[in-house]
């Protein structure tokens, strides 16, 4: 069951986890010697934990039809790499909490033109005075966290 609180709940939840990530990469970095070897062996262990979830969900089979995706499609990873790599150069410098809240500056950003123009799908959602306005004040808290 899907419902809209049900989905709040696990995407803040997931931005915890995402709040996670960005330090504990950092010292897997700082451990290896190397971010972009930490940035490679979180890939892996992702993609093996997402390998699991698809062999107990049944939905292994899935992964056969990946050539009938369109190739533009297949950006979403290296959209990603940029995303860990991005967080793990930059949080020694700006910290936890400025770096997270300029990486949802730029997901607001990004998603006010993907809903204003029903990119990949998704319907059509206006850029309106009140998103502009949350997009804003999160703008105002990359700030407030900085300085």
């Amino acid at each position: 069951m899907n419902t809209p609180l049900i989905a709040l709940g696990l995407v803040a939840l997931a931005g915890c986890a995402v709040a996670l990530q960005t330090p504990i990469n950092a010292a897997l970095g700082r451990s290896l010697g190397s971010g972009v070897a930490a940035a490679a062996v979180s890939f892996g262990v992702g993609f093996l934990v997402l390998l699991a979830v698809l062999s107990l969900s049944g939905d292994i089979g899935s992964l056969g039809r990946i050539t009938m995706a369109p190739p533009v499609l297949f950006i979403g990873g290296a959209l990603g790499a940029f995303y860990v790599w991005t967080v793990l150069w930059a949080i020694p410098t700006l910290g936890a909490l400025t770096t997270i809240t300029a990486l949802i500056l730029g997901q607001l950003s990004a998603a006010l033109l993907i809903d204003a123009a029903g990119l990949f799908g998704l319907a059509v959602q206006a850029i309106t005075p009140i998103r502009l306005a949350a997009a804003a004040l999160v703008g105002a808290g990359v700030v407030l966290s900085r300085f």
